[in-house]
């Protein structure tokens, strides 16, 4: 899929361990790892708004568009 979303730069940034994102934007790790391995094939905007929320960032910031 040629969208991804990258957020381990950010989450490094702001010493977030995946559980602990987890935990603030209410998700499981695992769907976390979902997202972040590039298996999502959706993404609700809830979920969306709440990881700008959590690490203090735009949409465009964590999600990326590769070409195929």
């Amino acid at each position: 899929m040629p969208i991804r979303v990258v957020i381990d730069s950010l989450l490094a940034e702001r010493g977030l361990s995946v559980g602990e994102f987890a935990d603030r934007i209410g998700i499981t790790p695992a769907n976390v790892a979902v997202l972040k391995n590039g298996r999502a094939r959706a993404v609700r905007f809830s979920t969306l708004d709440a990881i700008c929320r959590v690490l203090d960032c735009q949409p465009g910031e964590i999600l990326v568009w590769e070409e195929d």
